[in-house]
């Protein structure tokens, strides 16, 4: 059959209709999951996030300015810091918690204190706005970025072993047969922050804590670290480094001048003013019992430090005389110990004289 005109395009007509069928039928399908796909992404997304966020704990006001400082805000090195607060000669470095040797609460790493609450510790110095910061040992903890959970493991086997050793002496005889609680990493952590809150409260004590020589600075942050809040007794210390004239012998702790010896006034000027300062320290119970310890610090306030350290120090020693022990108590010991072995002599030498007879 021959195809006419007519019947071509009939048939041209119906592809058409047939190619137009099938374009409205197969492109609305991708087009409809490409839109569905994230709007059911989406809502999942969202509901697995919300419970993330709620669960993460706030990090209190008490612990920001540690998490906020920079190691470029002091003039020494921290590092260098750490390195001087880790040493045996100073507080030691044990991965289990110990007791303190005075107190026996619980310590770890160097010196960290695991138990100590939250300390209200205010500002009475009108002339400077930097405020002291005293969070509790789980703060201080947190912002270190340990594990809560692993302090109070720490804590429980700490009172398990009190617990078994009965005393604080018997505890501190097995410290270094203690096993690991903590690993180096998260001691050097500890240590950190510990240091960053000496630096801050250095700053509440000393208004003019960014004008002192890098040495000066640790020294006095060296000083917070090991007294903490009992560097607040030192008034004499803390009024000569703010540059007040020193208080009267009348107005000294006994911790600062247990002799009752008289510290004149210094002058603002650097020599006799630092010299001053350095002799409130030199004649303190503190620097006596540490010698060692207060040497170096006390030597890192001599502004001459910087260039000559091994003269700052020998200055410091030569007038820093070590604890002297008093005989009398050990004549009578001896005097003691002889009469009662005297006393047992003689009874056993009676008892054996009745027996003979």
């Amino acid at each position: 059959m021959r195809a006419t005109p007519l019947n071509l395009s009939m048939m041209l007509l119906a592809v058409m209709a047939a190619a137009a069928a099938v374009a409205q039928t197969a492109a609305p399908a991708p087009a409809s999951a490409n839109i569905q796909q994230p709007q059911a992404i989406a809502p999942a997304t969202a509901a697995a996030e919300t419970p993330a966020a709620s669960e993460a704990p706030p990090v209190p006001a008490s612990i920001q300015p540690l998490l906020d400082f920079q190691d470029s805000e002091v003039k020494f090195s921290l590092p260098d810091l750490m390195n001087v607060l880790r040493d045996r000669r100073h507080e030691g470095w044990v991965l289990a918690a110990y007791p303190d040797p005075k107190t026996g609460q619980p310590l770890i790493g160097a010196g960290f204190s695991l138990d100590l609450p939250e300390r209200e510790h205010a500002q009475t110095d009108p002339l400077n706005p930097h405020p002291f910061v005293e969070p509790s040992s789980a703060e201080l903890w947190q912002a270190a970025g340990l594990d809560p959970a692993l302090l109070q493991q720490v804590l429980s086997q700490f009172d398990d072993n009190l617990a078994a050793w009965r005393t604080t002496r018997r505890y501190r005889r097995r410290i270094w047969t203690l096993a690991p609680q903590i690993t180096d990493d998260q001691a050097a952590a500890l240590l950190r922050i510990a240091a960053i809150q000496a630096i801050e409260n250095a700053r509440a004590y000393c208004r003019n804590f960014n004008q002192l020589t890098g040495p000066q600075q640790m020294a006095l942050t060296q000083l917070v670290y090991q007294m903490g809040v009992n560097l607040q007794e030192f008034s004499q210390f803390l009024s000569l480094i703010n540059g007040e004239p020193a208080p009267g012998p009348e107005m000294f702790t006994a911790s600062e001048n247990p002799a009752g010896m008289s510290l004149t006034t210094a002058s603002l000027e650097d020599s006799d003013h630092w010299e001053a300062v350095q002799a409130s320290l030199i004649h303190s119970q503190w620097a006596r019992l540490y010698r060692v310890r207060a040497v170096a610090v006390i030597a890192m306030l001599d502004p001459r430090y910087i260039d000559d350290p091994i003269g700052s120090e020998q200055r410091v020693a030569a007038i820093l005389h070590p604890v002297r022990h008093r005989h009398r108590g050990r004549a009578r010991l001896r005097t003691a110990v002889y009469h009662r072995r005297s006393g047992h002599t003689v009874a056993k030498r009676n008892s054996r004289a009745s027996g003979k007879a």
